[in-house]
């Protein structure tokens, strides 16, 4: 990484990785492949959101002139925290273990489109603004190594904090095997 990326450069770069994890996961045949992969891709998932939700989001609060933005970036982490929770608790084996991870990656895709959209998107609107990016980027960055340490040393990732979810509870159709 550049000394002095900015802030979106940053994102956008965990953007694009997360992209061609997505990509890699597709093509993989093994299980054990499959589970290296989707590790991969909830822990720089996780970390992103993190960074997202404790340091750019709150930076652009009150600053953008599209607050919503901001509300639908919540929920958006929120379903993929649930995917990624499941997606951690599951196996390649598992009924379904695919489609998440499909079905993750096209949240992600529609949430990466909404901010880095050319004039509209939560990242034009936080360049248009004046909201300090080289600042933020320094600060992503040194939250991101913290974190990728922290959960390096842990070997596991935290359990998902939702934000917009408020706890109801779901049943399921049938018992699912393997639980």
């Amino acid at each position: 990484m550049a000394m002095n990326e900015n802030a979106v450069a940053l994102l956008k770069a965990d953007h694009r990785k997360v992209e061609e994890l997505f990509q890699s996961f597709e093509k993989a045949r093994t299980d054990d492949r499959k589970k290296a992969l989707v590790q991969e891709i909830c822990t720089e998932l996780t970390v992103h959101a993190t960074i997202e939700e404790e340091i750019f989001y709150p930076a652009c609060k009150g600053k953008i002139e599209d607050e919503e933005l901001l509300d639908e970036a919540y929920v958006e982490h929120d379903g993929a925290k649930v995917l990624i929770a499941e997606l951690l608790q599951g196996s390649p084996s598992h009924e379904f273990y695919d489609a998440k991870v499909k079905v993750l990656s096209e949240l992600i895709k529609h949430h990466v489109k909404e901010e880095e959209m050319r004039s509209e998107g939560l990242f034009a609107e936080a360049r248009d603004a004046g909201v300090d990016l080289d600042d933020l980027g320094e600060r992503l960055k040194t939250r991101k190594a913290q974190l990728l340490a922290k959960f390096k040393e842990a070997g596991k990732l935290p359990p998902p904090q939702t934000r917009s979810f408020t706890g109801h509870k779901l049943s399921q159709s049938e018992p699912v095997l393997g639980r």
